[in-house]
This record gives C-alpha cells, structure tokens and sequence, in this order.
C-alpha cells in the first residue's frame, strides 16, 4: 500500500504540470483567436464596409429613422434599384441614403398626375415605396442621366429631398459611398436590405 502510495505521488508532479501546461497553452490559443478575429474586423471596417446610422424618414418603409447599416464599395458599380449612401457637400454635409432610380445613359420620366415613374419608357414596378410619387420637386421630366451619374429617390417619395430637388439633382458616381448590404440595429429588423 505504501509503495503504491509512494508511486502515485511521485508521477502526480509531471501529470499536475502538465495539466498546466495545457490550460495555458488553451488560454493563450484562446487570445490569439480572439486577437486575430479583431483584426480581421478591423481590417474590414477600415478598407471594405462602414456603418452608418440612418437619420431621418426618407427611406421609409425599406429604413427607419436610426436603422444601422453596413454600406461597401468593394468592387462596386452602381445599379439601377440599389440602395447607397451618398453624400454631396454642396447639398448636405452629412451622408443621406438613397435608391437608385437610374444610371447614367438611362431617361426618368414621372407622371404627377398618375404618380408613376418610367425609366427609358417602362412603367417601373416599385413595391418598396410608402405611397406614390406626388411631388416634383421642381425639376423638369424627361431626364436623362449623364454617363457616370445616377438619378437617386428616397422610398417615402413625399417625404424625401433627393435628385427630383434641383440642391441635389444628379449625383455624380464619385460620391457614393457604398451600397447598402445589411441592417444590423434594431435586432429584431436585423437582416439583408434589398
């Protein structure tokens, strides 16, 4: 009994170091995934994506006034629907969030008394919008979009200063800022924007 005694203690000492040893090198493989993981989103969220916080109604129902979302420019070629964040210093100081109606080459037409909206001819299909397009904004129709610009709407269309107001007008590519991909505040309307 003694000798087992004897034994068993004598190969506690390199099992208890070696228990150690483990728990540390787990600890610091921990750190180091955590360390790697954060400098991957930094490196993200400094070179491809931004957030921004929505402020105001223009966007509504498609955003809410203090949405959070995250725009990319990675690559990006505007089109025609896409919603972006842009900004014009001449108009707004700060970014505003728009769809994109046309690009450039492309002619908008918008009848105010039927409050439909053509692009090159065809009735555009606009499910997104809070309620038809009532307001000209005093600019004249037909428009066609010079090359390397884009006509820009706010889907609350009577409640949205956007390229229909001759402040903002056509807005030249150079100016986005990035394509709207995702909502990720309030949680509960956390998902792909379309």
């Amino acid at each position: 009994m003694e000798k087992n005694e004897i034994l068993g203690s004598g190969h506690d000492e390199p099992y208890k170091n070696q228990v150690g040893l483990t728990e540390k090198s787990e600890i610091f493989d921990w750190i180091e995934a955590l360390v790697t993981a954060l400098c991957v989103v930094i490196i993200l969220f400094v070179f491809f994506m931004r957030i921004i916080g929505v402020d105001g109604q223009s966007m509504y129902p498609t955003l809410h006034d203090r949405d959070t979302i995250i725009i990319s420019n990675l690559f990006y070629e505007p089109k025609q629907g896409d919603i972006v964040v842009l900004t014009k210093s001449s108009f707004m100081e700060k970014p505003i969030v728009k769809r994109i109606i046309a690009v450039g080459g492309q002619t908008v037409d918008i009848n105010f008394d039927t409050n439909e909206v053509f692009v090159d001819g065809e009735l555009q299909y606009e499910p997104y919008i809070n309620e038809p397009t009532a307001l000209s904004e005093g600019t004249q129709f037909p428009l066609t979009v010079p090359d390397g610009s884009v006509f820009v709407m706010g889907d609350n269309r009577n409640n949205s200063t956007d390229s229909r107001d001759k402040r903002l007008g056509v807005v030249d590519n150079r100016y986005i800022l990035g394509r709207v991909l995702f909502r990720v505040f309030p949680f509960n309307r956390m998902g792909k924007i379309e």
